[in-house]
């Protein structure tokens, strides 16, 4: 009886402790303020930083639960500018635009340091140089800044954009469009570049840094709102602290981020995924001092090059658009 009775106390005794720790564990999780993250398009290698640091629990490491959606039709400028997202995937040129009309939303890291698209079309059409778009089908998005682009490229070998048939394909597969009635399109290499690759498909590839400085700009960075930045400074740095440590363990781990990327997303390409992390890996920090910092100059230089080609109707007080203010020291 005496034994029976002690196996009972030892019983409750365990089952109070664990209560108390599923009790601390569920305290915990409400503790963590829950936050959203919009990416700009479907997860592909841009986002993977974010993904790892949900996964590796460094989100929560600074008290945040965060949520990675997508975009909806709204897309992702909307939503960080509105409120309805805490922080989201953007552009640069995207940024620039919504600043000239007083939206309130701020690079606070550059995902990827240097631009890495270009103008892309299989080798068979004989596209190696801007002056080739002459004669050629573009397919694009229907963007005023994407005539510009390529005009300012063109300009360069006394070539006219008035020659090159633009056409805008939406979302169209840049494979499906080229094996239509389209020449070139404006890809990025790190995933579109590495599809190729890996589908035997030899490309011709115009990178915009090559032909021009203020064409370098950043693409992608993450973003937050005006408001999110006066009101909650804190929860922003705990984001980009987070962000940073997840970055940096994509750029030295690309086979162990590419697995926790496609562990979110596992519709995606597993060789793709695996190519295109190991491309980037180099890429996302490059020649910085640190992941995620920006310059001046770069918001400079591209907002300057837009005001010249009348995509602006004034100059842009870039000091408003990008902060580093929120990256780790």
């Amino acid at each position: 009886m005496k034994k029976l009775l002690f196996l009972i106390a030892v019983l409750l005794l365990l089952a109070g402790c664990s209560n108390s720790s599923d009790s601390k564990k569920d305290n915990a999780e409400k503790s963590l303020k829950k936050v959203t993250v919009v990416l700009d398009w479907t997860p592909n290698t841009n986002h993977t930083g974010l993904y790892v640091a949900k996964e590796k629990g460094y989100f929560k490491k600074e008290g945040l639960d965060v949520d990675i959606i997508t975009p909806g039709d709204a897309g992702a400028d909307t939503l960080v500018a509105s409120g309805k997202a805490d922080f989201g995937v953007s552009y640069q040129e995207g940024i620039t635009q919504a600043r000239m009309q007083d939206v309130p939303i701020v690079s606070i890291a550059a995902i990827i340091q240097h631009n890495t698209s270009g103008f892309a079309s299989p080798m068979e059409k004989n596209i190696k140089s801007p002056k080739d778009f002459a004669g050629k089908t573009y397919g694009g998005w229907g963007s005023e800044v994407e005539k510009s682009v390529l005009s300012s490229l063109m300009k360069q070998e006394n070539a006219n954009v008035n020659d090159v048939d633009i056409v805008n394909i939406g979302d169209t597969d840049f494979f499906t469009a080229v094996k239509k009635n389209i020449d070139f399109a404006w890809i990025y290499y790190g995933w579109t570049g590495m599809e190729a690759e890996l589908r035997g498909e030899k490309l011709n590839m115009i990178y915009l840094t090559d032909y021009s400085d203020k064409l370098d700009y950043y693409t992608p960075v993450l973003s937050t709102n005006e408001k999110m930045i006066n009101s909650d400074p804190d929860t922003v740095k705990a984001f980009v602290k987070a962000a940073s440590e997840g970055y940096q363990y994509s750029i030295k781990n690309p086979d162990e981020a590419a697995n926790i990327l496609l562990k979110a997303a596992p519709d995606l390409d597993k060789n793709l995924v695996k190519k295109s992390q190991e491309w980037l890996a180099s890429k996302y920090q490059d020649d910085a001092p640190r992941w995620g910092e920006q310059k001046l100059s770069v918001w400079e230089n591209y907002a300057n090059w837009m005001y010249d080609n009348k995509l602006l109707d004034k100059k842009l007080n870039a000091k408003t658009a990008f902060t580093n203010d929120f990256l780790p020291k």
